[in-house]
């Protein structure tokens, strides 16, 4: 029983080790670079590039490449290429859902 005992407490100890580290963020990857931010122009919808009352992004533009559409075949939104190489993903009225970092 103390065998038992002593098992129990070091598997639970083990695996409050293993939960207890912390996980490390690239910052290249991180919301917190400037780059990547919403606080960045390239990054905002008031920048014309990325504003839905651009053409290339609105949604009765019916030619327009860049919509992110959802399995039902309706369109949710748009993506835009930051010149840092950003890809950020806005919804139909504007607000910024997204970014996949830069692959450079």
């Amino acid at each position: 029983m103390k065998y038992l005992i002593s098992l129990f407490l070091l598997a639970q100890a083990a695996l409050y080790a293993q939960n207890s580290f912390s996980q490390v963020t690239n910052l290249d990857s991180s919301p917190y670079n400037m780059k990547n931010s919403p606080y960045n122009m390239d990054n905002s919808s008031s920048n014309m590039r990325n504003s839905p009352y651009n053409m290339d992004n609105s949604p009765n533009n019916l030619s327009a490449t860049n919509g992110i559409y959802d399995n039902s075949g309706n369109r949710v939104g748009y993506e835009v290429k930051a010149p840092s190489g950003v890809t950020n993903y806005f919804d139909n009225s504007g607000n910024r859902i997204g970014y996949t970092p830069s692959k450079r």
